[in-house]
């Protein structure tokens, strides 16, 4: 139950705190007056749309906080959450709205924990039923009454409808890739030839070295020029190693340094690094001679390889023209059509495959579909029963109302067509709502709805904005009463122009605007201020809501209204033997308060 909301700069509110009370709460005023605004700060702080606009102007923070008490479903979500209860009983939702600089952001926070949207909608269904202006028009359109009807089924039956937007989604990719095999089988078929080609050329080429055009080169030169490496060797191998002319070789030179060095030693052991360094170098010398004369003998002249490996330059070269530049390119290429060609076939995935699988689709959809109708005929049954009983005592004794539950193409919803039919007169045949509907009967019906989710998803607060717009005299009558009713075991708040549903009210707020003095360097401002009327109070706006005016004849029919809402309420009492919920809440809560 909500207990207070505090407002800073949001609209035209400047600084407002307000405390209801349990029961019914009622908000009056004039028109414009800003009482949709108090309303439009209970949505948003509980994670409703918004944008900058609703910043106070001159200002760039608002700050919306609402504080309720802990219900036992409240407080198994608060744990599932891992949110402590301030001080034990309460839960304060807080809202701040910024927009610095152009940089528009919006924090909402739980007993001071940061909270996401996600967190404040599943909230939100806990808390606060808010009945809107423009509802009872929505009310007929064929989507919200097919919403209606499975919020009122309960969770078995959104369960139920989830699986059904899974399962519409798998047959639905189903159908497309049938489809797509099919309409597609022409221009598939040539593709596929295509890539196979591609794919054939480019497997013969057996690629497999990115590099090995380079290898190729490289072993082309040596063959190419084996003659002449070999008389090249054979000249270093003189030079290093062995020299058949008889003039010295460099490993002989090294060898007669080497004795003049060691000589040397035996006098002056400076010499010895030099020593080690020319013994180094002969090792080497050596080494290289050896390695050069291997080399050699290793050198042949091979014309059939040489004819292969030109041969193979030739390919590779021709395959980089055609797929490349680059052999590296190339492979890639022959990777990606070999992907393509995979897809364009299906992925290994035949027609019979294909056609398979779309059907399997259709009969799970099918079945789900199925069972989806039938928890829906069970809930039309039961809603049809309720809002009969709920309409009958507002003023609509022989209404007829059924729902009428038509077989559809399967969506994401189902495969049902939910229309809403009904006769407020009786002799007259059940048409759809929103074609025989007035505006007054759209206003209770939505009411006696409403009434419908109170009992089977009991939430905390009931907010209606002018639910009675449209209506008078014993229809006015017959909705005060129902709002009465509904406030005996909810929390009740109401925007109303009417003194029947006004005089009512456990707590009566009158909402109006009024424009401040201007001050040093600052100009008048309207702001929006609401008042917590006392007996006397309640009298006078009455007979405004009443005559426009506090005549005497006013005050006189405003003091029946009052003297019937008393009695009322004593009726209420003594009929229950006991208080009734709100009752004890009222109780309990004024205790603490005191």
């Amino acid at each position: 139950m909500l207990l207070s909301l505090r407002i800073e700069n949001f609209a035209l509110i400047d600084q407002l705190e307000l405390e209801v009370t349990a029961g019914l709460n009622v908000l009056t005023g004039e028109t414009g007056a800003g009482k949709s605004i108090i309303l439009d700060a209970i949505d948003i702080v509980l994670g409703g749309k918004t944008t900058s606009r609703v910043i106070r102007s001159g200002e760039d923070r608002a700050l919306l906080e609402a504080s309720f008490t802990l219900e036992p479903r409240l407080e198994m979500w608060l744990a599932s959450q891992e949110i402590d209860p301030l001080d034990g009983e309460l839960l304060v939702c807080t809202r701040e709205i910024v927009n610095a600089q152009g940089n528009f952001r919006s924090r909402s926070r739980l007993n001071g924990v940061l909270v996401n949207r996600q967190q404040m909608e599943s909230l939100r269904e806990c808390l606060v039923e808010i009945t809107a202006q423009g509802q009872a028009v929505q009310l007929g359109q064929a989507a919200i009454q097919r919403e209606w009807l499975d919020g009122f089924g309960g969770e078995k039956l959104l369960k139920e409808r989830s699986q059904v937007a899974s399962a519409f989604t798998a047959w639905q990719q189903a159908q497309q890739a049938l489809e797509r095999y099919r309409q597609s089988e022409r221009q598939r078929l040539q593709q596929q030839d295509l890539l196979e080609y591609q794919a054939e050329e480019l497997q013969s080429a057996n690629l497999t070295e990115p590099d090995e055009l380079d290898q190729l080169g490289q072993e082309r030169q040596r063959l190419s020029h084996s003659v002449e490496l070999q008389q090249q060797s054979y000249e270093v191998n003189q030079a290093l190693y062995q020299n058949d002319t008889g003039a010295p070789a460099c490993a002989d030179l090294l060898g007669q340094a080497l004795n003049t060095l060691s000589a040397m030693s035996r006098y002056d052991a400076q010499v010895e690094a030099i020593l080690d360094l020319v013994n180094e170098a002969l090792a080497q010398v050596e080494e290289a001679g050896r390695q050069i004369s291997t080399y050699a003998g290793g050198l042949e002249t091979d014309p059939q390889r040489l004819q292969a490996v030109e041969e193979r330059l030739v390919e590779l070269k021709q395959v980089c023209r055609k797929y490349g530049p680059t052999l590296v390119e190339a492979i890639a290429y022959r990777d990606k059509i070999q992907a393509e060609l995979n897809e364009i076939t299906g992925g290994g995935q035949s027609l019979e495959v294909l056609e398979h699988t779309y059907q399997k689709s259709q009969t799970a959809l099918t079945q789900i579909c199925d069972r989806l109708t039938q928890l829906r005929s069970l809930a039309a049954q039961d809603l049809e029963a309720r809002l009969i009983a709920e309409l009958q005592p507002l003023a609509m004794e022989k209404v007829q109302f059924r729902v009428e539950i038509l077989p559809a193409s399967p969506s994401m919803h189902g495969a049902d067509l939910i229309h809403f039919l009904f006769s407020p007169n009786p002799g007259e045949p059940l048409q759809p709502l929103a074609e025989i509907a007035s505006g007054g009967e759209m206003s209770r019906f939505l009411l006696a709805l409403k009434a419908c989710f109170s009992q089977v998803d009991p939430v905390g607060s009931l907010v209606f904005d002018e639910i009675d717009v449209g209506v008078s005299g014993r229809v006015a009558q017959a909705i005060a009463e129902k709002l009465h009713q509904l406030s005996q075991h909810h929390q009740v708040l109401c925007v109303t122009h009417q003194p029947i549903v006004a005089a009512l009210a456990d707590s009566h707020f009158r909402v109006e605007k009024q424009t401040t003095q201007p001050g040093a360097g600052s100009e008048a401002r309207t702001v929006v201020r609401v008042t917590s009327l006392d007996q006397q109070q309640r009298r006078e706006e009455l007979a405004q809501l009443a005559g426009g005016h506090s005549a005497q004849d006013a005050l006189a029919f405003v003091d029946s209204l009052l003297k019937q809402a008393a009695h009322l309420r004593h009726q209420d009492q003594t009929s229950a033997g006991q208080p009734s919920k709100i009752a004890a809440k009222r109780a309990k809560f004024k205790t603490k308060s005191s």
